[in-house]
C-alpha cells in the first residue's frame, strides 16, 4: 500500500477516484486496446468529467486548482493500469499549459473550459524530422499575410496525431535561432491540415504518433498564443512540467511491473519453497522497490518546488533521468523474475517493458537531461 501525500483536503479523495477509474475503466481495456492499436478516446472523456484532466489549472477556467504534487500523483496511478491513456492526458495537460500561462484572456475564456472538461483534445507539435532534441532548429514556417498567418512545413513524432481536435503549433515567425519561434493553436479540421500515417512503434500503440502536414495552413492572428518570436519559452516552460509528468508515468509503470512480479514470485514454487524467498531473488526485488520509492520522492520533491514557484527546471530533468532509467530496468528484472513466461502476452511485463523505453525518450532524450544537468553544475 503506497502512502501517498495529501497537501490539500480534497487530495486523498481524487487518488480514490483516480484509481477507482483506473480499475474500471483503464485496466480492463489496456491489452486489448495496445493490440489493436485503437485510441481510446471516450476513456480520456470519461477523465474530463471526472475532472482529472483539469487538476493542476485554475477553478474560474473549470480547472481543479489542485498543486503538482497531487496531479502527478493522479497520473501515476493512471501510469500504473495503462501508460497510453497517462501520456494522453500529460500531452493534454501541456497544451492547456501554454494557452493558461501564456494566453490571452480572450484565448483561455474562450478555449479552456472545453479542453480542461475533455470535450475536445489536444496535440502538440514541435519536434520535426531534423529538429528534435534541437528544437530551435526548427522550419516549419508562419508567414504574415493580412489577418492570418500561413504555416507550411511538417511536423513529427506528434502524439495525438489525427485524433486531436486542436494542435499547439510552434513555428518560425522570424529568423533562425530561439527568438524567431511563434506558437498557434490550430483547429484540426484547417484547410491543409494533414495528419499522416501513424508511426509503427515498439510500444505504447494505442496512442497514434506520427506526422502532421501543414500545407499553407491559414491561421487567424488572435491565435496566437504568447507574443511573436518569444514561443521558445512557452515550449521550454511546458517541457519542464512535462518532465515531472514523464517522471510521474515512470513510477507508475514499474511501481505496476514490481507488483506484478512480487504476486508471481509469492506463488511460485521451485524446490520446495517460494522463490521469493531465494535470497538471490528477494534481494532483487528489494533493490528494485527501494528504487521505485527512490524515484518518487525525486519527483514529488521537484513537485514542490513548482508548487512553491521556485526554479525547477533542473530537478525535474534528474527526477526525468532517475524515474524513467528505474523503470527500464524494474519492468526488464520484472520479465527476468517471471522466466519464460514474462517473455509471452500472457503477463503485461514484457508489454511494460517495451512501453518503458518510449519514457526513456520522450520530452527530451535522458542524454539530454544529463547536458541539462551537467550544464546546472
Amino acid at each position: 500500500m503506497i502512502d501517498r501525500t495529501t497537501p490539500t483536503p480534497f487530495a486523498a479523495d481524487l487518488y480514490a477516484l483516480a484509481t477507482e477509474i483506473a480499475d474500471g475503466e483503464l485496466a480492463p481495456r489496456a491489452s486489448d486496446f495496445e493490440e489493436r492499436a485503437e485510441f481510446p478516446r471516450e476513456v480520456l472523456r470519461t477523465l474530463g468529467k471526472a475532472g482529472l484532466l483539469s487538476l493542476p489549472y485554475p477553478e474560474e477556467f473549470g480547472g481543479g486548482g489542485q498543486p503538482y504534487e497531487v496531479y502527478l500523483q493522479v497520473l501515476e496511478i493512471l501510469a500504473s493500469r495503462w501508460l497510453c491513456v497517462a501520456e494522453s492526458v500529460n500531452v493534454h495537460t501541456l497544451v492547456c499549459h501554454g494557452i493558461a500561462k501564456f494566453g490571452s484572456r480572450q484565448q483561455q475564456e474562450q478555449h479552456l473550459p472545453r479542453l480542461l472538461g475533455g470535450e475536445v483534445l489536444g496535440a502538440n507539435c514541435i519536434s520535426e524530422a531534423h529538429a528534435g532534441s534541437d528544437a530551435a532548429a526548427m522550419s516549419v514556417r508562419a508567414r504574415r499575410d493580412g489577418e492570418s498567418y500561413v504555416v507550411s512545413g511538417t511536423k513529427a513524432w506528434v502524439t495525438h496525431a489525427g485524433v486531436a481536435d486542436h494542435y499547439v503549433v510552434y513555428c518560425r515567425t522570424g529568423a533562425s535561432g530561439v527568438r524567431g519561434i511563434s506558437a498557434f493553436l490550430v483547429d484540426a479540421d484547417s484547410e491543409g491540415l494533414l495528419p499522416q500515417r501513424p508511426e509503427k512503434k515498439l510500444g505504447v500503440s494505442s496512442s497514434p504518433t506520427a506526422q502532421v502536414v501543414f500545407d499553407d495552413v491559414r491561421v487567424p492572428a488572435d491565435r496566437m498564443i504568447g507574443r511573436e518570436g518569444r514561443a521558445f519559452l512557452v515550449a521550454m516552460d511546458a517541457m519542464d512540467s512535462g518532465r515531472l509528468a514523464i517522471g510521474a508515468c515512470a513510477v507508475g509503470l514499474a511501481q505496476a511491473a514490481l507488483d506484478h512480479a512480487v504476486t508471481y514470485a509469492k506463488g511460485r514454487e521451485q524446490f520446495g519453497q517460494r522463490i521469493i524467498d531465494f535470497q538471490g531473488l528477494g534481494f532483487l526485488l528489494a533493490d528494485l522497490a527501494t528504487s521505485v520509492s527512490a524515484a518518487r520522492a525525486l519527483v514529488l520533491s521537484a513537485a514542490r518546488l513548482r508548487d512553491r514557484g521556485k526554479p525547477f527546471g533542473v530537478e525535474a530533468a534528474k527526477a526525468k533521468l532517475f524515474a524513467t532509467d528505474m523503470a527500464m530496468r524494474v519492468t526488464t528484472e520484472a520479465v527476468q523474475v517471471l522466466g519464460g513466461y514474462g517473455y509471452t502476452t500472457d503477463h503485461p511485463v514484457e508489454r511494460w517493458m517495451r512501453e518503458a523505453k518510449l519514457l526513456q525518450i520522450v520530452e527530451g532524450t535522458n542524454q539530454i537531461q544529463r547536458l541539462v544537468i551537467s550544464r546546472a553544475l
